[in-house]
């Protein structure tokens, strides 16, 4: 559920500072605002901004656009009662933003200090209210903000009653993922100091403190609370908006190194899947004439198996495979040092990328996760097969062999790695992905906004630029209704920091023109041109001026190729399904189905049709969807 005309809030704590900027940024969307505080001027006056903002947008709603409730939220009775009027008003809860807040005065081992006020108000009533708001938003969904503080992330000297209230909102909230069966996503927004009569308490020795910082400005609050209000993945999501460094998601990588989990590193496995049969024969794609047509490069044969597995290898059953723009170089024989060589070679394994489970294993391996019906990848040539035996160095394990886990594989990997290493992605930074409605654009996009970038992608179509939108895409530039290289010149003067390029030619003109001061390109492949010559070639493309604008703008041209990043892939597999299982990354397989050896043609074909959605996989056993498949985590 996204923010949208129609939807009704309650803030507590809305009349000033963060409340009342939130009030008014919702009603700029349309939405109809509870506003609860202590102090009825102010929130009076929160509710005529509101009601401002509603005549200016043109927005008439049936109910008013906003209402005062004078509500203590410590008071249990109160803070009921403040929900119900809620609901008697608006007939609906769709976010709900738990904001009131106090900080000490003075040492907290001082008598005057009321330090269960404290508590009451930044904690308790945060949990109160997050239960009302859960009970109100059962059945149809909903959201709830609750605002923390950087204090809760890092202990605060001049408020440790606050720091520890603000550190139980933060656990609490990130504890919340179970709400996800219910509809409902909890996040929490942690700020530092910002500019606002919350700050009137502090001493000179505090001001001083938070003088040398800096501040956070509202705007950038906003920001980070409409980035989790928008990305319907975020559930149980923390962001911190620090004053000297770009909005981030907590813990940061880098903080998750400094303690541990309460889940043990090595947990006893899960019962394997049934073993699959060892077969007499299976059948496999094979190159037999170098072609960019891969239909008329390849064909289907029957292979003859007699076990047993050669020693330090593993026979594995694939059951499902990924399709790639590069099939075609292959079957060209591009991936080889010449044509020649290639030519020599045939007949040649096809097929970079499949999942399946491990039907037996030779002697001479070692490691315990290599057993029979233990699911198992390869990222290495003769995907295209229904069984193959395989060095267990290229085989490693993944938790599941399912579609999702295929488009991990080369498209997720790529991106993955391919940001981390060769684009060298931060947070707070401007990110573009070519073609990213594709197998690893798709992965590219999410993981761009996970970081805390903003991202802009390009697509060709309507149901393309939708699905980008829908995996929080901030700027979408469909090349059939906009030009690209227009949208770029207008809305980013400036230039964008980092490029995921795949496309090639023309697009690859255009984005070096859209490479800001210091930017970084990730070249991972250039479809546009796979297609063209034969024999194995194509036109080379040239870039007049290259050098030259790479000095000028001390910018960065990665190539990528992910084998070259092998040792990479277990690392990188267990973050992308962290992500996938926990909710935060999404994975859109290409409805059209194709099952079975002989249709990974077909499969090859729809891919560069540029009619695809989402990473195209082929079933290559027709009863993989039924079968047991081992999981790991």
């Amino acid at each position: 559920m996204k923010v949208e005309r129609g939807q009704a809030a309650l803030i507590t704590g809305g009349g000033g500072g963060i409340g009342r900027a939130l009030a008014v940024a919702l009603a700029k969307r349309g939405v109809q605002v509870s506003v609860l505080d202590l102090a009825a001027p102010q929130g009076e006056e929160t509710v005529r901004a509101v009601t401002e903002e509603h005549a200016r947008i043109s927005y008439k709603p049936t109910s008013p656009s906003a209402i005062f409730i004078r509500c203590d939220v410590t008071n249990s009775a109160e803070l009921t009662a403040a929900f119900a009027q809620h609901q008697s008003v608006f007939g609906r809860l769709d976010i709900c933003i738990n904001n009131a807040g106090v900080i000490e005065k003075g040492p907290f081992y001082e008598d005057s200090v009321n330090w269960r006020k404290v508590m009451d108000v930044n904690l308790n009533a945060v949990i109160e209210g997050t239960k009302f708001a859960v009970q109100a938003m059962k059945g149809r969904g909903g959201q709830i903000l609750n605002i923390a503080s950087a204090a809760g992330l890092y202990p605060s000297q001049f408020g440790p009653l606050y720091s520890s209230s603000k550190g139980g909102v933060v656990m609490f909230t990130r504890a919340l993922v179970g709400l996800k069966k219910l509809g409902i996503r909890a996040n929490v927004l942690c700020p530092e100091f910002i500019e606002t009569p919350f700050l009137e308490a502090l001493t000179p020795a505090e001001r001083n403190f938070v003088n040398r910082i800096g501040y956070v400005t509202m705007e950038r609050v906003l920001e980070a609370a409409f980035l989790l209000f928008d990305d319907e993945r975020q559930i149980g999501a923390c962001v911190w908006v620090p004053a000297d460094k770009p909005t981030q998601f907590w813990p940061t990588d880098e903080e998750k190194k400094k303690y541990r989990t309460m889940i043990p590193k090595k947990q006893s496995a899960a019962p394997l899947a049934l073993p699959p049969p060892v077969p007499s024969k299976f059948q496999k794609v094979v190159v037999h004439t170098l072609s960019s047509d891969f239909r008329a490069a390849t064909r289907v044969v029957t292979v003859n198996y007699k076990p047993p597995v050669k020693p330090g290898h593993v026979l594995i059953k694939y059951l499902y495979v990924g399709i790639n723009a590069s099939d075609i170089n292959y079957s060209a024989g591009r991936y080889h040092s010449s044509i020649k060589e290639a030519a020599a070679g045939l007949p040649l394994d096809s097929g970079f990328e499949a999942v399946g489970l491990i039907a037996a294993v030779g002697d001479n391996i070692s490691r315990s996760d290599l057993k029979p019906g233990s699911p198992a990848a390869t990222v290495t040539f003769g995907g295209f097969s229904e069984y193959r035996e395989v060095p267990a160095k290229h085989v490693f394990s993944v938790p599941a062999a399912t579609p999702e886990v295929v488009a991990m594989l080369t498209s997720g990997l790529t991106a993955s790695i391919g940001l981390e290493q060769a684009g060298r992605m931060k947070s707070g930074e401007t990110v573009l992905v070519t073609a990213a409605a594709g197998g690893t654009g798709q992965f590219a996009v999410q993981l761009a906004k996970i970081a805390g970038n903003k991202v802009v992608a390009t697509c060709g179509g309507a149901d393309k630029a939708a699905l980008l939108r829908e995996l929080g895409v901030d700027r979408v530039i469909d090349y059939r209704k906009e030009t690209v290289k227009e949208v770029l010149k207008k809305e980013f003067p400036k230039g964008v920091n980092v490029i995921y390029e795949s496309v090639g030619g023309q697009m690859f003109d255009t984005c070096m023109k859209a490479l800001a001061v210091f930017g970084r390109m990730v070249v991972i492949g250039m479809i546009s041109q796979y297609t063209e010559g034969e024999g194995g070639t194509w036109k080379p493309a040239t870039y007049p001026g290259l050098c030259e604008q790479l000095l000028w703008k001390s910018q960065t041209i990665s190539g990528f190729f992910l084998v070259h990043y092998a040792k990479m892939y277990q690392e990188h597999i267990g973050k992308l399904y962290n992500l996938y299982s926990s909710g935060k990354l999404k994975i859109l397989i290409d409805p059209k189905k194709f099952v079975g050896v002989h249709s990974v043609a077909d499969a090859v074909e729809h891919l560069h049709s540029g009619k695809s959605l989402g990473k195209v996989v082929v079933q290559l056993a027709p009863d993989a969807a039924s079968s047991q498949h081992a999981s790991r985590l």
